[in-house]
């Protein structure tokens, strides 16, 4: 199992964002949007990483606790509503079912950190979503 860590940057919140996968230290997804939000970027990066993952399974490190909160306690609800929340659209739902699906699909653990905490690989992660947003590449 792959042990995964990601971040999501938008820096204004809106504006361009950035967001990062990181494996050992290093940046195994990159990606950019020009008009975004943190909260699709951490989306994002979620994707990339159970994507990158596949069929070997991946424990995600992630400091969005609402991402976490997604796919662990709300989508299974939603989905069963028809893709409706009790009040209000669902925000960035095709990133929702995106995640959904492959949250389903593969093993996959998540774990919740606390950001910009001097955790090690969570700042590494950051640095790198920040380089994603100014146009860096694997």
């Amino acid at each position: 199992m792959k042990i995964l860590w990601t971040d999501g940057s938008a820096i204004p919140n809106p504006g361009k964002g950035g967001y990062a996968v990181l494996e050992n230290g290093q940046p195994v997804a990159l990606g950019r949007e020009e008009n975004s939000t943190n909260i699709r970027m951490e989306a994002m990066a979620l994707i990339a990483a159970m994507e990158y993952a596949g069929e070997e399974g991946c424990e995600i490190h992630t400091d969005s606790e609402f991402w976490v909160n997604v796919l662990t306690k709300w989508a299974a609800g939603w989905e069963a509503r028809g893709w409706k929340k009790n009040k209000g659209e669902i925000a960035n739902l095709e990133l929702v079912k995106k995640a959904w699906k492959l949250y389903n699909k593969y093993n996959v653990k998540l774990v919740w950190t606390r950001g910009h905490v001097g955790t090690e690989m969570n700042e590494l992660a950051d640095e790198w979503a920040n380089k994603a947003r100014e146009g860096a590449k694997l």
